[in-house]
């Protein structure tokens, strides 16, 4: 795989990318985004081009300018690993890794005792799991398969919790993949419960000693004689730092996890290559290539360094959100196998009524949760993967705080690109580059056919989306979509199931809190807001696919954008949380009230005059069916009026004349040039 260098200098075309770059180094990853904060800024690094939303051409190098950096992309010849496939459908590559099969094998076979280690951990594993791969086998010769179904995906759940912390995680990565596995085993693995006995307490405090390299006493003045959480990986413990009396949450890694875990992932490996075949035909990949993501993900979160670098992450993403509350990390004392964080006094989303008793606003504690669950898919790309209601709090003032950064994934430049276009595709209803978007994303292995997907695909959005906002939830979605990549070759990238997950846990949380609650009913403001009002490129050339459906403007579908905008920016200014929590000045309160639309007038003003197949669509817009669509144009005025200051407008658009006279100008002059040459 050919990788070349490229200078860090220049602007990031995208919002927020600081912090993805950040977090892209701490793993060993690279991006085509160029800004990064100056902490920890390098002069250069590895990359690919992530923002190229297609799929490379085949045995092509691409050499793409950014920002007046050279930037190679990798070499789009057929990947010669199951790690250099998951670089290239995550649109970053990783020259440095916290897990590779080699290592992996180096470390296990290279420790004492490791044949006999793995001999009887190996017939340990075959032999429980043959025995229930062998009851399966009577099931269906008997032909009672379906009725005892649920006790058999029952005994898997007891089976992987006996095999341990191993296989407990992978049995909540398989509740995630309706790929792998049916549905009614999926039900049964989602209660899988991470909690065992915890360790001694001596123990804990000695990690915690030998770690930070002092007493426990000269660091904390306090320390609870029990375990708040206990986990296969670590506990928690509450405690109060001795220098400043603050109360902090300590992590505290399970002693001896790491060789065993190490171990099970040679074996998960090995017993993977002999079922390739299977996995090729079933899912279009390799079975190693399932269990890379898997141990990629499991040694992340053993790695508690990483964690804290999460949650400062998720704190400089939020740090001007006056709703939502991210624990301070505390680094110095912290290390690889202990994190202290600041200690969150909430109440957990596990006790709705407590939440009530409390007073909290719980709609608007909702709207804020959805609303950051949103920003962190769309605009960061760094999302909590595990948003379960023991991670949630909600605070008094309405705020809402996560916990647990262990399990956060990370979407590149290109993977939002896509996703925002199969919005776009589901928007105009057209399934079949739908199903192309789903290759682009991973689902399927490139070359696919995705023809005999696409008329599944429609009836699986049109029977959802045609009750409305009132009865739509992702869940019955995800009910439909599991039987498709079931009976499909169709397989769900990890970061992709988590954000399954995640948006299935949180609507979960809001239908626990609130039966009526409406999840769409926020989320579509929202992302009317986005495509209106970010200034992004990519995001203003799908708002022109969304309202040119073949070739005719949508006005209707404008109005409706408009209006869901509107609804957002309502809701979230009169959200009690923002009221009680908000430090601004009262001028940007009145503005955040408002719909800026500031920007899109200025934008439209220029692609207007520059573009002329944008001019000509608008021109037609206003003159379809030979008459003056003026009616229509008024109606929209009417929906914005309120929304905008128009002399300030005025003064920006002309303010901003100069530089449009002048890219029209070398517009101009290209077309000239270009006529010349033919």
């Amino acid at each position: 795989m050919e990788l070349c260098t490229a200078s860090v200098s220049g602007s990031a075309q995208w919002s927020h990318i600081s912090t993805y770059d950040r977090r892209l180094r701490h793993h060993g990853y690279a991006s085509s985004c160029s800004r990064v904060s100056q902490r920890r800024r390098q002069s250069s690094f590895y990359v690919m081009n992530a923002a190229s939303a297609g799929a490379l051409p085949s045995s092509k190098k691409l050499t793409t300018r950014t920002n007046g950096a050279v930037v190679r992309n990798i070499s789009s010849d057929k990947p010669s690993s199951a790690m250099e496939q998951l670089d290239i459908e995550r649109g970053v590559c990783i020259p440095f890794r916290k897990y590779t099969p080699e290592m992996v094998r180096n470390k296990v076979l290279g420790s004492r005792g490791s044949v006999l280690s793995l001999a009887s951990r190996g017939v340990e594993i075959i032999w429980k799991l043959g025995l229930y791969w062998s009851a399966l086998m009577y099931d269906c010769l008997v032909g009672r398969d379906e009725e005892i179904v649920p006790f058999r995906a029952r005994q898997l759940r007891n089976l992987l919790c006996d095999l341990g912390p191993s296989f407990i995680k992978a049995g909540q990565v398989l509740a995630n993949r309706p790929d792998i596995i049916r549905e009614d085993y999926m039900n049964e693995l989602c209660i899988l419960q991470d909690d065992v006995p915890s360790f001694p307490n001596q123990v804990a405090f000695s990690i915690i000693e030998e770690e930070l390299g002092q007493p426990l006493e000269r660091l904390f003045s306090r320390i609870s004689s029990q375990t708040i959480a206990a986990a296969s990986l670590g506990q928690v413990y509450r405690a109060t730092l001795r220098e400043t009396g603050e109360d902090v949450a300590i992590k505290v890694q399970r002693p001896g996890i790491e060789p065993i875990i190490y171990r099970d992932l040679f074996l998960f490996r090995t017993l993977a290559s002999f079922l390739n075949g299977i996995s090729l035909q079933k899912l279009g990949c390799n079975a190693e290539l399932i269990v890379d993501e898997f141990g990629e993900k499991l040694l992340e979160e053993l790695d508690y360094t990483l964690e804290a670098t999460n949650i400062e992450d998720f704190f400089e993403n939020f740090k001007d959100d006056p709703t939502v509350k991210i624990p301070q990390v505390y680094k110095q004392y912290s290390g690889s196998r202990v994190l202290v964080m600041e200690w969150i006094d909430g109440i957990r989303c596990t006790d709705p009524q407590a939440i009530k008793e409390a007073g909290i606003d719980v709609e608007g504690f909702l709207t804020v949760g959805v609303s950051a669950a949103l920003r962190q898919l769309l605009e960061f790309g760094l999302f909590h993967g595990d948003p379960h209601p023991g991670n949630i709090f909600a605070m008094r003032d309405g705020r809402i705080a996560y916990v647990d950064f262990g399990n956060v994934a990370v979407l590149s430049q290109q993977n939002k690109q896509i996703l925002i276009d199969a919005v776009v595709h589901a928007v105009n209803e057209d399934y079949a580059e739908m199903a192309n978007d789903f290759t682009r994303l991973g689902f399927l292995a490139s070359g696919t056919d995705v023809s005999p997907i696409v008329p599944a695909l429609e009836a699986i959005w049109q029977n959802s989306a045609g009750k409305g906002l009132a009865d739509f939830n992702f869940r019955s979605v995800t009910g439909k979509f599991n039987q498709l990549v079931y009976n499909y070759p169709i397989r769900i990238p990890e970061r992709f199931s988590l954000v399954i997950r995640s948006l299935l846990t949180q609507e979960g949380i809001c239908f626990t809190l609130q039966p009526d609650f409406k999840f769409l009913e926020v989320a579509y403001p929202y992302v009317a807001k986005r495509l209106l009002t970010d200034p992004n490129p990519a995001l203003r050339e799908r708002l022109i696919q969304v309202l040119f459906k073949d070739g005719v403007f949508q006005w209707k579908r404008l109005e409706n954008l408009i209006v869901l905008a509107k609804e957002n920016v309502s809701k979230m200014s009169s959200n009690p949380a923002l009221k009680k929590n908000s430090l601004q000045t009262v001028t940007s309160r009145q503005t955040l009230k408002k719909l800026d639309l500031t920007d899109t007038i200025k934008d439209g003003a220029r692609m207007f005059l520059i573009d002329a197949g944008i001019r000509r669509q608008l021109i037609m817009a206003f003159t379809e069916d030979s008459k003056l669509h003026v009616e229509e144009l008024v109606d929209v005025y009417r929906l914005v009026e309120d929304q905008i200051d128009i002399p300030s407008v005025a003064l920006e658009v002309i303010q901003d004349l100069p530089s449009v006279a002048r890219d029209f100008m070398l517009s101009w002059s290209d077309s000239i040039l270009s006529d010349r040459q033919y």
